[in-house]
């Protein structure tokens, strides 16, 4: 055991060193311009369009336009894809997935800043490939939840040969569960809901006063360098705010911690992933903080004073949480059933106009990558997804998936894999 921190530190000394030099991600290559025209086109922010056709060029959408009409013939050079009688939409986002890659072994210490996800990323594996039949585009492919901060996370596509073709932010996220799995190893120090709250905290203030330190030094504040300290590098973008904490924290006690620590003590952004159980009462103090949540895998909850089943999505709604997202926390659900969760949470009371912006813009500006992904509008990736119909009914299906400008997945020349 005592040389597994100084390997693991002599590991990410040089692995950082790769990351900086690393592209931001996206397409190798420019893909060939397409044109889908005909289609229902979902936009998510500025409508639906009934009719309309949507240009990509260079990975992009190019333009959006409303109901160019039947005889629309497109620019020279784009190839056509017939979407007459589909429904289009903007790929789905999962801010809680562990399908990326191969798994890293988190469970070495209570809290491992240290760890990262990066490395262990297989662009094309199958489950990627479940879930581009899926419509997913998107996902945090983060670390487990049996210690309390188990590294950081990846936010990539779930096309693209390569990593940098699939790569969209590392860090994506840090990953720490506030409890629910760490609990289950005895009595060990952290194990509890206080010890885990304790080591979490001091764990995040040496990262800070790290930061802090780099900032101070960059600043001029402070005339010499910090020794740098790998294990603790990632904490230097977490507290500037270039990424959140995306956290395994479900029912009132836990969330309630979530807030109180991460968000009103350390002033981090946070992500409520989970968010299950009696945690939407306390939907006016998350509120009140801005902080995003994503639901689920669980989308119901039985109250058994009132006995009745409430649906999770829809009571955080209801208590002032106006847009809320949902996840899969795939493996445990698969990928490609992230459609099925938004279903759910409509039969469940959310409307299905906020359970589309569940799948798409809402999990997008959580992560902070609204920019690039999570609606259908000029100079986004042209992550875009033709449906059978509505994908709020279950008798609809993916037809074909275009991730970053590049068709990955046609119905029409290869067998359904969802």
């Amino acid at each position: 055991m005592t040389r597994a921190p100084r390997l693991i530190a002599v590991v990410l000394a040089g692995a950082l060193a790769m990351a900086d030099e690393r592209p931001a991600g996206g397409a190798e290559a420019a893909p060939a311009r397409l044109a889908l025209v005909g289609g229902k086109v979902v936009t998510i922010e500025r409508g639906t369009l009934d009719g309309a056709a949507v240009l990509v060029a260079g990975g992009k959408v190019e333009a959006v336009l409303s109901g160019p009409g039947p005889a629309y013939e497109p620019p020279e050079g784009y190839e056509t894809i017939d979407a007459r009688g589909r429904w289009v939409l903007p790929g789905f986002v999962d801010l809680h997935s562990h399908v990326g890659g191969t798994d890293i072994n988190d469970m070495v210490y209570p809290v491992n800043p240290g760890f990262r996800v990066l490395d262990n990323i297989r662009p094309n594996n199958p489950l990627l490939q479940r879930a581009v039949a899926g419509g997913v585009t998107t996902i945090l492919f983060i670390p487990g939840s049996g210690t309390n901060m188990s590294g950081f996370g990846a936010l990539m596509k779930t096309a693209g040969d390569t990593l940098d073709e699939c790569l969209v932010r590392f860090p994506g996220a840090l990953k720490i569960a506030q409890g629910g799995n760490p609990e289950r190893g005895g009595g060990d120090l952290g194990r509890d809901r206080m010890g885990m709250n304790w080591l979490i905290r001091n764990a995040l203030q040496e990262g800070k006063r790290y930061a802090e330190a780099w900032s101070d030094y960059e600043a001029g504040r402070r005339t010499e360098a910090p020794e740098r300290n790998p294990r603790l590098e990632y904490f230097r973008g977490l507290f500037r705010g270039e990424y959140p904490v995306l956290v395994h924290t479900q029912g009132y006690q836990l969330v309630s911690s979530t807030i109180r620590i991460l968000k009103d003590e350390m002033g981090l952004k946070v992500v409520i992933g989970h968010g299950e159980f009696d945690a939407y009462l306390l939907a006016p103090e998350v509120a009140r903080r801005g902080v995003p949540v994503i639901v689920g895998p669980r989308q119901l909850r039985f109250d058994s004073q009132r006995g009745a089943i409430d649906g999770l999505a829809a009571s955080w709604r209801k208590g002032g949480v106006v847009e809320v997202g949902v996840n899969t926390d795939s493996g445990v659900v698969p990928e490609e059933e992230l459609v099925y969760q938004a279903t759910m949470a409509v039969r469940l009371g959310l409307e299905p106009e906020a359970a589309l912006r569940a799948l798409t813009i809402v999990p997008a500006r959580a992560a902070g990558i609204e920019a690039r992904i999570g609606s259908i509008e000029a100079g986004k990736d042209a992550d875009l997804v033709i449906w059978t119909g509505d994908p709020l009914d279950v008798r609809s299906h993916v037809l074909q998936t275009i991730v970053n400008g590049k068709l990955v997945y046609d119905t029409r020349r290869e067998p359904r894999r969802f």
